[in-house]
């Protein structure tokens, strides 16, 4: 289930990190690739907290989710998807 706080989307599952790291690699891109695409948007992130978001260690911010969505060129549908409901 997931929970918007402050910005921050509350994944306990992991579902938003898993279908991150899963679409990233189908692209092609690597973490380091992702993070300076996402700092040219002026984007707030570095690989550190990629690794934690795709790890589910660390919440994902809204308006880093939306970075994402952008470079890797999906929609929140597919990002937020239970792997269950793919």
């Amino acid at each position: 289930m997931l929970h918007l706080m402050e910005e921050k989307i509350i994944d306990n599952e992991n579902i938003i990190g898993s279908n991150i790291r899963r679409l990233r690699k189908q692209k092609g891109i690597g973490q380091t690739e992702l993070v300076k695409q996402l700092q040219l948007k002026n984007v707030n992130m570095t690989r550190e907290t990629l690794v934690k978001i795709e790890a589910g260690r660390q919440h994902i911010k809204l308006s880093q989710l939306d970075g994402i969505k952008h470079i890797l060129n999906v929609n929140y549908e597919v990002l937020l998807a239970d792997k269950d409901e793919k």
